[in-house]
């Protein structure tokens, strides 16, 4: 149902994912310029991709699996888009010039706890049925 803890947690997700990333600088380049992940591309495509999983995860609450299967997958994305944009910010050019780190970094680890928090809800919300069910 739409009221459960796991849809809050999936929807602060798909907001951190979905609306922070576009409001808060990844890095700053050597001009001293924040570079937003607007600005590149497969990072836009990589943070809204994984809100629309969020977005997805949330309307599938009749089916719980699922929901724990794209809230894995979701998490695995996650990962990616974290470590592709750490390796960025060390291959940056002229990083021993300009060492200065957005929040825009984190953003995907924000919403990693989050989705976790939430897959831990729907596994208890299984377990829940899985013993009404063995009362029957």
């Amino acid at each position: 149902m739409i009221q459960r803890i796991q849809t809050l947690y999936l929807a602060i997700a798909a907001v951190i994912s979905g609306g922070l990333s576009f409001l808060f600088p990844v890095w700053k380049n050597s001009a001293n310029m924040d570079v937003m992940a607007a600005d590149i591309i497969w990072m836009i495509v990589l943070f809204l991709i994984s809100a629309l999983l969020s977005v997805i995860t949330i309307f599938k609450y009749k089916n719980r699996q699922t929901q724990f299967v794209l809230g894995r997958l979701n998490i695995i994305l996650n990962f990616i888009l974290l470590g592709v944009i750490v390796y960025l910010s060390l291959t940056l050019s002229g990083e021993t010039a300009v060492s200065e780190k957005g929040i825009g970094m984190i953003l995907p680890l924000f919403s990693i706890v989050f989705i976790v928090l939430a897959n831990k809800a729907i596994k208890k919300d299984e377990d829940l049925v899985k013993s009404v069910d063995r009362l029957r």
